[in-house]
This record gives C-alpha cells, sequence and structure tokens, in this order.
C-alpha cells in the first residue's frame, strides 16, 4: 500500500509536493518561471519541427542505416577473447540478448514514461527547463537534462549533425531527430539501439563492451547489481567508475535500485541485502596491454592492419571476427613459469651484483633463497655493488636518457645536466631499476602447422613494449650450432666423424684477423670425439673447425632455408652464434627440423569472418622442403643427446623438472660476458623457445654459471614444460615420437684435415 501511494506521488503531484515543500520565495520563483518555461518548450516544438526540414539534420537514409564504428574482435584457438581492435570497442547485441536487468534498470532510470511518450517528453521538458532555469539563477535545484531516451540515441547515433554543445539549437535537431526515431523504430528497437551505442570509459561503447571491459562476462548474463552499477555510470561515466571508484558508484548503483523498486521490478528485501556491498569488478580493458597475452594481440594487431590495408578493410570499424592460433590455456600457463622464473633469476643477478663477493657458493642453485635475501628484499641493496664498481657506466646511462638530452637541448651545460640528474634520487632510481630488469621471451610453435601456440614478449608489456619474440635481435650463441651441424649432415658428413678437441688459429685470407674459438670455461680436452659428442658438449673447437670444413655461406644458405631471416656474416665465428638473429627465427628454424625438413613459417590468424559470418580470410598452408628427406631425423637424433646424455649441456630438462617419457631434442646457448641466455626445446607437437638477458647487452649476468642457458633460460622452459605435463587438457603426447634417424647407412667420416693451410692445430 506504502508503494501504491508512492508512487501516485510522481508525476505532477509529486512535483507540486516538492514544491510546495520549498520556501515561499522558492515557490514564488517556480510559479513565476513555469509559464515561461512553457512558452519556451512550446517554441522548441515548434521550431524541432521546422527544423526537421533543415540540412543540418541527419537525412532520413542516415536515420534508417546509422554509421557505426564496430570493434574487431579477436579470439584464440580455443574460443577465448583475445583482444578488441577498434576506434571504439562496441559489438551489437540484440534487445533479447541484453538483460532483463539491464533493460528495467535503464527505464526505471533514465525515463520511466519510455513506453507513454512520442519521443519527448513534455512533462519532463517542462520541468527540466524550470529547475535549470531556477539552478542557473542561483536557486535551490538541480540542472535538469530533461532528455528522453530516445533524445539521448539521437545524440549518440549522430553527434556530428546534432553536437554536444549546451544550446537551443542542439536541442532543436535532438528533439527533432528523436520524433523521425520514434516513427521508424519500435520501443524495443531504440532501447535497443540505445543500450548498443551509450559510451563508457575505456573506449567501450553499448552494454556489451561495458560488460566485457567491468566484468569480463557478456551482456546477456549481468545479475541485478552489476546492471544497476551500469546504467548507474550513464550519469557520470568517470564519477561512477566501479573499477576506479567504488564506493561513489555503490551509492549511484543503490540509487538505481531504489528506483527499479518503485517500478516493481527489484524487491525490497534484495535492496536491503545487498545496499551496502560494493558490486565486484572483474576489470579488463580493451587495451592490447590488458590482454592476457598482450605482445601477441599487438603483433595480431599490426599483422590486421596490414592485412586491412592491402584489402581495404576497415579492422578498426568493420567488427571483424578474427581466429588466431594461440592456445589460452598454454598461454596462462607460460605466464605462471615466467613469473615463478623470472622473479627467482632477477633476484639471482640483484644479489650477484649486491656486494664485492656473490652469494653464489652460499645459495647456491636455490632461487626460493635468493628471493629471500636482503640483497634482493632490501632495494637499495640490488645492484649495489654494480653501481659502486662502474661508475663511469652510471655517467654513460644518464647522458643516453630522454631527460639529460632534454636538459642540454634546453641550454643546461652538459655538467650541470649530469650532476643535476645523479642527485634526483626518483630519476636515478627509476633509471637504474629499468636498466637492471632482466627480460625474457618465450614462444612456442606447432611444426606441423607452423601455428603460434604460446608468445610471451617480455615481462610486462605495460613497462616494456620492446617485443623479445620477433623484434629483438640477439646473438643466438651455441643455439645456433645446429644450422652448422644439419649443414654437415646434408653434405654427407656422419654424426660419427671424429675431429680433435683442440685449439687451433684460422687466419682470414683478407683482413689477416685471427680466429681461435675456445670452449665455455677454457677446458681443453685433446681426445678425438664425435660430432654428435660435440654438438651434446657444445665444444667450441669441433664446431670451428666443422664450419671451416664446410664453409661459413653455406651453413648461412641453409639457415636462412631454415627459417632464419636476419642478416647473417658469412665467416667462422658465425658457427658460434655471433650474428644477431630474433627468438622467432630460432624457433621457426628448430622446427623446420622437427618437422622432418618441412618449413612452415609461423601463423598468427587463421581465419577471418566479417560480422555477418562471411569469410574473408583463411590461412594457406605453403610448407616448403628445406632438408633432404634424411637429414632432420639424424639431426633430431644428435641433438636428443644435449638433453638425455649427462654430459649435455641440456640434461637438467630431464632430471630438474621430471619430463623422463617425452621425446625430447634440443639446444643451450650463451653468448660472451653471458648476455644472453638460449635454450630451444623440440618436441614432436611443439617446439618451445626461450631468451633471458638484459635489453642493455652492457648489463650481463655476473657468474659463468647463472649466465649459461642451461641456467636461466633452460629453467623457464622447464617449469613451462612441467606446467603443461601436469594439466591433461594440454600435455603433450608421450606416445609422440620423432622419426627414427637413418644413421646407420651412412659411413663415419674421420674428420681429416683437408689441408686448409690457413689453419693450424696449436694445441
Amino acid at each position: 500500500m506504502a508503494q501504491k501511494k508512492k508512487r501516485k506521488a510522481k508525476g505532477y503531484r509529486g512535483l507540486l509536493q516538492r514544491v510546495l515543500r520549498r520556501p515561499p520565495a522558492v515557490q514564488a520563483a517556480y510559479v513565476l518561471t513555469f509559464p515561461a518555461a512553457l512558452v519556451v518548450c512550446g517554441i522548441l516544438l515548434l521550431s524541432g519541427y521546422m527544423a526537421i526540414l533543415s540540412r543540418d539534420l541527419p537525412s532520413l537514409n542516415q536515420i534508417e542505416n546509422p554509421e557505426l564504428d564496430y570493434a574487431t574482435v579477436a579470439y584464440t584457438a580455443d574460443g577465448v577473447e583475445l583482444a578488441r581492435f577498434g576506434r571504439q570497442n562496441r559489438s551489437w547485441k540484440t534487445y533479447e540478448d541484453i538483460s532483463e536487468h539491464v533493460r528495467h534498470a535503464l527505464i526505471a532510470t533514465e525515463d520511466h514514461r519510455f513506453y507513454r511518450h512520442w519521443g519527448i517528453d513534455l512533462f519532463r521538458t517542462f520541468s527540466a527547463a524550470t529547475q535549470s532555469l531556477l539552478w542557473k539563477i542561483g536557486l535551490p535545484f538541480e540542472r535538469q537534462g530533461g532528455s528522453t531516451i530516445t533524445q539521448q540515441l539521437a545524440r549518440n547515433l549522430y553527434n556530428e549533425q546534432i553536437g554536444f554543445e549546451v544550446s537551443v539549437a542542439r536541442k532543436l535537431k535532438e528533439m527533432a531527430t528523436a520524433v523521425q526515431l520514434e516513427r521508424l523504430y519500435t520501443k524495443q528497437e531504440i532501447a535497443e539501439m540505445y543500450l548498443n551505442t551509450v559510451p563508457f570509459r575505456h573506449n567501450a561503447y553499448g552494454i556489451e563492451a561495458a560488460a566485457r571491459t567491468y566484468f569480463g562476462k557478456g551482456a546477456v548474463d549481468l545479475d541485478v547489481l552489476e546492471s544497476a552499477a551500469l546504467v548507474g555510470m550513464l550519469k557520470g561515466t568517470y564519477r561512477y567508475d566501479p573499477e576506479r571508484n567504488p564506493e561513489m558508484s555503490r551509492q549511484r548503483r543503490n540509487t538505481v535500485m531504489r528506483r527499479m523498486i518503485s517500478r516493481g521490478w527489484l524487491d525490497r528485501d534484495f535492496y536491503d541485502t545487498f545496499k551496502d556491498s560494493l558490486t565486484a569488478v572483474d576489470f579488463r580493458s580493451a587495451d592490447v596491454t590488458k590482454s592476457f597475452a598482450p605482445y601477441f594481440a599487438e603483433q595480431v594487431r599490426q599483422w590486421l592492419t596490414s592485412w586491412g590495408k592491402e584489402n581495404n578493410v576497415d579492422v578498426y570499424g568493420a567488427g571483424l571476427v578474427v581466429h588466431t592460433t594461440l592456445d589460452s590455456r598454454l598461454q596462462v600457463l607460460a605466464h605462471e613459469a615466467i613469473d615463478s622464473t623470472m622473479n627467482g633469476l632477477q633476484a639471482v643477478v640483484d644479489c650477484e651484483w649486491s656486494a664485492a663477493t656473490s652469494p653464489r657458493f652460499v645459495y647456491l642453485e636455490d632461487l626460493e633463497l635468493y628471493k629471500r635475501g636482503d640483497c634482493h628484499t632490501i632495494p637499495e641493496n640490488r645492484f649495489a655493488w654494480f653501481w659502486r664498481r662502474y661508475p663511469d657506466l652510471v655517467n654513460t646511462f644518464v647522458r643516453e636518457s630522454s631527460r639529460y638530452q632534454s636538459l642540454v637541448a634546453d641550454g643546461i651545460r652538459e655538467t650541470d645536466a649530469l650532476a643535476m640528474l645523479t642527485g634526483d634520487s626518483a630519476f636515478m632510481d627509476s633509471l637504474k631499476t629499468k636498466k637492471t630488469r632482466l627480460e625474457n621471451g618465450l614462444v612456442a610453435l606447432d611444426p606441423r602447422t607452423g601455428h603460434v601456440k604460446i608468445w610471451v614478449g617480455g615481462r610486462d608489456l605495460a613497462l616494456d613494449w620492446y617485443d623479445h619474440v620477433s623484434i629483438a635481435r640477439r646473438q643466438p650463441g651455441s643455439t645456433f650450432k645446429p644450422f652448422v651441424y644439419t649443414t654437415a649432415v646434408d653434405n654427407g658428413y656422419s654424426p660419427n666423424a671424429l675431429y680433435t678437441d683442440s685449439l687451433f688459429e684460422y687466419v682470414d685470407p683478407f683482413t689477416g684477423v685471427i680466429w681461435s674459438p675456445q670452449n665455455s670455461g677454457g677446458e681443453i680436452s685433446g681426445r678425438r670425439v664425435t660430432l654428435r659428442e660435440g654438438l651434446a658438449r657444445s665444444l667450441n673447437t669441433i664446431t670451428g673447425q666443422l664450419i671451416l670444413d664446410i664453409k661459413p655461406e653455406n651453413v648461412a644458405r641453409l639457415a636462412r632455408d631454415m627459417g632464419i631471416m636476419s642478416e647473417l656474416d658469412a665467416v667462422p665465428a658465425l658457427a658460434l652464434g655471433t650474428s644477431d638473429v630474433t627468438l622467432l627465427e630460432m624457433t621457426t628454424g628448430y622446427s623446420t627440423l622437427a618437422n622432418s625438413g618441412i618449413r612452415n613459417d609461423p601463423v598468427l590468424v587463421t581465419r577471418i569472418r566479417d560480422r555477418n559470418g562471411e569469410l574473408l580470410y583463411e590461412a594457406q598452408a605453403m610448407p616448403r622442403e628445406a632438408l633432404s628427406e634424411d637429414t632432420a631425423p639424424v639431426m633430431i637424433d644428435m641433438l636428443r643427446d644435449v638433453v638425455n646424455q649427462p654430459y649435455g649441456t641440456g640434461y637438467r630438462i630431464r632430471w630438474q623438472y621430471g619430463l623422463h617419457d617425452y621425446d625430447f631434442a634440443g639446444k643451450t646457448g650463451t653468448t660472451q660476458e653471458s648476455a644472453d641466455g638460449w635454450f630451444l626445446l623440440m618436441h614432436p607437437e611443439l617446439v618451445t623457445g626461450a631468451w633471458v638477458g638484459f635489453n642493455d647487452r652492457r648489463i650481463t649476468f655476473r657468474s659463468s654459471w647463472w649466465g649459461q642457458g642451461g641456467h636461466n633460460a633452460l629453467f623457464v622452459v622447464g617449469d613451462f614444460m612441467s606446467r603443461v605435463n601436469k594439466n591433461p587438457d594440454v600435455a603433450l603426447s608421450i606416445e609422440e615420437r620423432f622419426p627414427d634417424p637413418y644413421g646407420e647407412s651412412m659411413t663415419p667420416l674421420e674428420g681429416q684435415w683437408p689441408g686448409d693451410p690457413k689453419r693450424r692445430v696449436i694445441w
């Protein structure tokens, strides 16, 4: 009964009651102003009717076919939304596909006479005009908009013609367009159009985009609290943002729910139960930096942009549906592995450079001890000894900063600029943190198709946009050696060919430069070892001799055929990985081996459909034979020893991570001064590559032990693969095996020197 009385108090009678509760002076002002408002509104209506014929209004065709931008949505191979790309993040949903709680909240809050007016609510217009006039002259009234849902829709659809300025002209256009909309569309269609065009924050347009942005679900699944919170934002998207201002959002949400109660769309008991609780938010911005695979999403965006230009398609407004190759489950596991391992490795470098004496022999290989040590937990201890040991390098870093360059450009003397910045503790802390941040790249391909299954270009895209999978070029170290051995096997060399582990000198005939590679740690055995063992032990002396026999230019040519597209210097030092390449190129080359010598270039996108489901693009497989059919199985078998033999540099992948049953082959890699650590692991179903290092090569691991790829990048891959192994949904097959090698028919080559006068054994 009380509820019915409350309803009767609305409308004209309610307005009269509110006016009568005001002081006499305010009542008089309202009475004097109301007739004026009636006159003004009458003029507005008449002028609005005349404005229908104005050229400035949207044409009938524009009203029937509004031009809207729709975001392109990319999905992973397993159907999870990856990212949205668009000028306006918008996806259209039908009236039935929007939660009834949203529809009720909208009508109750924004326009409760929506189903009774013809686009313009005369009472609301008169009341709003009156109260706004009184507010403007300083009386205690609130400024009112007075626009119906249809009028607001007119602004949303035709903002260029109507605009948003506060003026009589704008109001006339808005009202006239609203009348036309009511003539052309049903009330349900108007509500649907409004909910799909209303703008929210974070470039989200429409209720579907807002629902996915704030709550990680579709508009059809929104509950009462979520619906009321989003509708409440319409009064002020920034002020009532549930993610940014949760308390203000709660208050506004409660206002919306009280209005739903007044219309009979919500029980009072529900309101009383939840009125004091905040609305739980699951914020997911459409910004690629917020994607669960941001580096991959950015690569897809760039690929789509290029494809769109070539095919004259507006990928940022056409509302395309893009299917990518990424596996969201593997990607999540990859991030978990990186977060765990890289945090530990960061603690390692923080501690190793913290004091003159490294804690290496105290903490040994236990990452948890490093993470708990004062050398890592106390910020001022991190790299403390490094900065004291290399003051000139610190000054160099400052001079290379954009802040320093800007000061000098403004006329400040170089010495003063240097002193100013080195004395700025906030600047120096930021610079040192950035320089000493250990970075990584991790990517995995299906060698049978080239499909990219995981892609982690760095630890945090928001902090570092530099993609360490496809953009960063670094020396691959010993991970390049398989290309040398593949060239040899492809030209008839046997894995059992014998070479002497000895020092030698090669004199370049053109420059006179002497090249004399040494093994890691400087150990030389003098033994005769097979190519198989030389590769497993990663002996530089063996690989150096081999590339001189088969010629560097042949190695460079075959590496390019297998997928290395960066420029390679065809010199003997190429054998040790001295030419910069990307992690994606290296993983592609190893995938060629894993796919029996058939190369598949990396694939990011498999299909593209338009908003109506029509197929616009489908990836076509373009496999190319890079090796003879016998070569790849032999090389895979040689690289098995890297992870299977106790002396193999990648043997740790077996015993430390319990990955005993898989048919694995791989290779570790380390560059000079421990600047780069690499590890590539092959399985018939997945080839995974990892890189670990600093963006600035002048900062490296301190100890040669931690600086080895087998002790940093291998940790990342090992952690990832162990997580994959424990997940039955994505675990690799134990039964899948690489083809048997054809080494039985090959005649061992004893490795005799061919008499090259430029090389001589000196051991």
